[in-house]
């Protein structure tokens, strides 16, 4: 089991935990207490949960996020989802083949009256938004219930090894996402008038007002006069043959079980998506001790913040923009992948195709809002709030802030006097969900004397943790704003403290000391891979901003700082011709060279489109093209939507076939959507959960 663990990591601490036993399929295996069912048998080295009762086609994790069904196991006699799951002692656990019997007569059951909670403000998620929202609500004395389907606050931000951008004041910038969510959940626990429900799923909402939830495996109803939806955002699939196959799933599962679960669950990845998700899904890929064959990206360029895509050069992982994936390859599993480049109408070019070895394949091409509670309560006339990725996709940190924003408003408009809204409020808003700017080429400083950072960012984002750290204020903005490139008053002498250093989210800034040696000076390079990649006297592969080799030096000193835990300051001499230049260390030294053999190209129509009834685009495309455009007619003829992910991953990729078929979306009807928007056994809403009967709601 210890070959599919995480048994060291840069940033993370490996707790102490309970090791128990449970049976798969009759074979006993030892995993850990209360972590998910699906991470136990991945750790295990077991990747296919099931079988498909259509065609057979292997099941394994997707989402891991409880949105869709794919991880389904049966735990002691129950459908359950693994990856929502937690493992107890003695489990009987069983792989999902073929379709259930029903028994030919049941036992009548009893059920109980369900119990409804009156609230003044219900929150649904507990992610940066939530709690943002309902610390402002606190501070009021609001009753609030916070509500969340995880055993922990934080949302996303539980999953992020890295510094966050954004404001210090603001959003914590500058402090790795795990430790926001602890920073955030502690500063909650002081306001008692703010009831935090975990382990607790929102499953539908109703005409008359009423939310229905499922809490601790017992059903309830919660009646808020206020509601607000902070369910963050769900990945989006692409459509390609193989995509179906265990080992193609979203790049956030692959954060969930490696950052949080610290299971590794790959040995060799592809990461399909150049934005934010992908290009730091990659980072942790390498800090995880996992290889990155490659990063594609459909368009010119990445679309994430380019620093994040320069430390990820800097590492050895190569990025190929204007591609795409064509296949994916393995008969039980992922085994490899074919990319090909991408010609200036989003075709592959015949000849560029390049088949890459690898054993899972992370798609990272965008975020879809989980919207559909607040459009329901729209719908039914409940004043109802949203916001956060739910609202809009940003960052976490302009997440946090329109959280905040959102629990003002709602304090207001339940009649506390709240006062006006601070006017910088908004402006901080739009700054905080402001899109990269271009990319400015600066020359480095040229002086060679004394000591100096070189910042090597040169794309205006949201983020100031280095002009808030510096200690003689030296740094600052050309103009500024939190956007700005930083830079550094030439009359103000720097310490040399190494804090910018240590404090940039992007890993972007160095430190040039001349004071020793004007031939070779001291360079000092952010590292955040190991210690064991960068000891005292070890060669090492020093590259370029991005990702050149500049050749191979040994490391000097390694330090570190306390106020920047995980962020190691590795000192090395270099030529003062190259010192400028200096800015990262090359971890995968050879990456393995893809091989253009590749000779046919799948049909696209072989692509799976709805997962959960194995509906493929090949039959989506044929009814579109006979003059359907009535997705609810599309569902009555395939099922496609029919599901237990109730369409969330499906709807958005017919919608692509519709584009892809040059129909205008006016002319589309949109599905119907359930009142309910996530599965629960039908006992549950008679107060029932397996034999049992709850009243401890």
């Amino acid at each position: 089991m210890a070959y599919h663990r995480i048994e060291k990591h840069p940033i993370l601490d490996i707790p102490v935990r309970k090791q128990i036993t449970f049976l798969w399929n009759q074979t006993p295996l030892s995993g850990y207490e209360n972590e998910m069912i699906s991470s136990a048998l991945i750790a295990n080295g077991i990747h296919i949960f099931g079988h498909h009762p259509k065609d057979g086609s292997p099941q394994g994790i997707f989402c891991a996020n409880g949105q869709c069904s794919q991880c389904l196991v049966i735990v002691d006699g129950l459908p359950m989802k693994a990856c929502m799951t937690p493992l107890k002692q003695g489990m009987v656990i069983q792989s999902i083949e073929g379709l259930p019997v029903l028994p030919a007569a049941d036992t009548p059951k009893t059920g109980r009256k369900i119990k409804i909670i009156d609230t003044d403000v219900l929150i649904i998620g507990g992610g940066p938004a939530g709690i943002a929202a309902a610390l402002e609500l606190g501070k009021t004395g609001i009753p609030t219930i916070l509500m969340d389907d995880k055993d922990r606050l934080g949302g996303k931000l539980v999953l992020q090894t890295h510094k966050f951008f954004g404001s210090v004041a603001d959003s914590h910038a500058g402090t790795r996402g795990l430790d926001i969510a602890k920073k955030l959940a502690v500063e909650l626990k002081q306001y008692r008038t703010v009831n935090t429900w975990l382990n607790t799923t929102a499953v539908g909402v109703f005409s008359d007002g009423i939310i229905g939830v499922l809490r601790r495996a017992a059903y309830c109803l919660v009646r808020p006069k206020k509601l607000l939806v902070a369910t963050g955002a769900r990945e989006r699939m692409l459509s390609f043959p193989g995509n179906t196959l265990p080992g193609v799933y979203g790049a956030g599962a692959f954060q969930t079980l490696v950052n949080r679960d610290l299971v590794k669950s790959a040995q060799r990845v592809l990461i399909v998506g150049g934005g934010n998700v992908g290009l730091i899904a990659g980072y942790h890929a390498v800090q995880a001790g996992i290889d990155v064959a490659a990063l594609i990206e459909a368009l010119p360029q990445v679309s994430g913040y380019q620093v994040h895509a320069d430390k990820l050069r800097r590492t050895g992982v190569p990025i190929y923009t204007s591609h795409t994936i064509v296949e994916a390859t393995g008969e039980t599993h992922v085994t490899g992948a074919t990319i090909a480049a991408l010609d200036d109408n989003w075709r592959p070019i015949s000849g560029t195709e390049k088949i890459l070895t690898v054993d899972t394949i992370l798609i990272a091409v965008g975020l879809a809002e989980v919207n559909e509670f607040y459009l329901k309560a729209a719908a039914w006339g409940m004043d109802v709030f949203c916001a956060g990725d739910a609202h809009e996709i940003a960052e976490a940190s302009a997440a946090m802030f329109t959280g905040k924003i959102s629990g003002f408003n709602i304090a207001e408009s339940l009649g506390y006097n709240m006062g006006p809204m601070p006017e910088d409020w908004p402006q901080k808003e739009r700054i905080l969900k402001s899109k990269p700017g271009p990319i400015t080429k600066r020359p480095s400083p040229s002086k060679e004397t004394g000591c100096f950072p070189v910042f090597h960012c040169y794309q205006e984002v949201p983020c100031n943790p280095c002009t808030t750290v510096c200690p003689t204020h030296a740094i600052h903005t050309r103009d500024n704003t939190i956007t700005g490139l930083p830079c550094r008053d030439e009359t103000i002498a720097c310490s040399g403290c190494m804090a910018c250093v240590a404090v940039c989210p992007g890993l972007a800034v160095t430190l040039i000391d001349f004071r020793k040696n004007p031939e070779f000076p001291l360079v000092t390079l952010p590292h955040e891979i190991g210690p064991e990649t960068v000891a005292k006297g070890q060669q090492v592969a020093v590259t370029d901003e991005e990702g050149k080799l500049l050749g191979y030096f040994p490391v000097e000193k390694v330090r570190t700082q306390k106020k920047f835990p995980g962020t190691l300051l590795v000192q090395i001499k270099l030529d003062k011709t190259i010192a400028r230049q200096a800015a990262g260390i090359r971890i995968q030294k050879n990456p393995v060279e893809a091989v253009s053999v590749y000779e046919r190209y799948p049909s696209p129509d072989h692509a799976v489109i709805c997962r959960c009834e194995r509906v493929t685009a090949g039959e989506i495309r044929s009814l579109i093209q006979s003059g359907i455009r009535d997705m609810n007619q599309l569902k009555a003829l395939t099922r496609a939507g029919m599901g237990s992910c109730g369409s969330k991953t499906c709807r958005p990729m017919i919608r692509k076939i519709f584009a892809d078929e040059g129909i205008d979306p006016a002319d589309i009807i949109d599905r119907t959507d359930r009142p309910l928007f996530v599965e629960v056994p039908m006992g549950c809403f008679a107060g029932i959960s397996g034999d049992k009967t709850h009243d401890d709601v």
